[in-house]
């Protein structure tokens, strides 16, 4: 169970990266991209926080997930920037595609059609666990 105090990091990390992200696909020239960070896990020692993003249109997801990972010292470096008066140890920032609008997007188009998932579960891929 997730404490108090990771939480209210969890938070503050969240904000801030996705205004860091969404500024810099603004930047980076890719209007039209929407990036959005759906979750921060910390772990219990602040070590590490586990950065969930939402990247819409989904085509571009997995090359912009590389771009963002290689990228993850200079992210890491301005969130340090900016929460310099919050946080006293920036976490190692790890990065994953949140599918979860995509698989729901996926579930309501096959009830649409013909293609019904919950008399053929063959139709949906099997969810990743991460």
């Amino acid at each position: 169970m997730e404490s108090q105090r990771q939480r209210k990091i969890a938070g503050i990390i969240q904000q801030d990266i996705a205004e860091i992200l969404q500024r810099a696909a603004t930047d980076g020239g890719m209007k039209g991209v929407l990036i959005s960070v759906t979750k921060v896990y910390v772990t219990v020692d602040l070590s590490i926080a586990k950065v969930y993003v939402s990247i819409f249109p989904n085509p571009k997801a997995k090359e912009l997930l590389a771009g963002i990972k290689s990228n993850q010292v200079m992210i890491r470096h301005e969130l340090a920037q900016r929460t310099k008066n919050q946080l006293r140890r920036v976490p190692e920032l790890t990065f994953y595609l949140d599918d979860s609008l995509e698989y729901i997007d996926k579930i309501e188009q096959s009830l649409k059609g013909e293609e019904n998932p919950i008399e053929n579960r063959d139709l949906l891929d099997k969810r990743k666990k991460s």
